[in-house]
């Protein structure tokens, strides 16, 4: 069951030196289309699910069906969090991977308000199809009033990368490499 309120601190990470600054993970979220939603689901099983997005002043934008498993979930806790993978490229040699990622956590809502619904759409319009105005508002007037808009409130932003692209950007720059 989601229990409401403050929440505790959220964990630092322990791996500091890979740990991404706050402006490179924003980085990645602007850049990035998709990444995976989790939330609390049927029978408080993990629902995760993949999704796309657009990232404006510290909150994603999200537009959904007006019904299904992602929306009751959504409904019954507003606790979430969304995970995207910049980087994954597998290192089979080295058995391991050189990967860039971010995790966003905070609190997921249904936007109610008629105006913030449309400014939404509009977004998400733009980020995935730039300077088409004109067909964007068409597809608007004619799919609104069939779309959720959802907002995540980010409360807690964290980036890491792997060791291995930390210690090749330390010796791009001709700086000591953490061990």
């Amino acid at each position: 069951m989601c229990k409401s309120g403050m929440n505790s601190a959220f964990r630092p990470m322990r791996r500091k030196r890979q740990q991404l600054s706050e402006a490179d993970s924003i980085a990645i979220l602007k850049k990035a289309t998709s990444g995976t939603l989790a939330l609390l689901g049927d029978d408080d099983y993990p629902y995760a699910v993949p999704i796309s997005y657009v990232y404006h002043e510290g909150k994603l934008y999200f537009h959904s069906a007006l019904a299904g498993h992602k929306i009751d979930a959504i409904r019954k806790c507003d606790k979430a969090s969304f995970c995207v993978i910049e980087q994954d490229d597998v290192q089979p040699e080295k058995y391991t991977t050189f990967f860039r990622s971010v995790i966003a956590f905070g609190r997921i809502h249904i936007i109610e308000d008629e105006a913030e619904k449309l400014e939404t759409a509009r977004m998400l319009g733009n980020h995935y199809n730039p300077n088409h105005d004109e067909a964007l508002q068409v597809e608007i007037e004619n799919g609104l009033h069939r779309m959720l808009a959802i907002r995540f409130d980010i409360e807690y932003l964290t980036g890491k990368e792997a060791i291995e692209l930390v210690r090749q950007r330390d010796e791009e720059n001709n700086t000591e490499a953490p061990k």
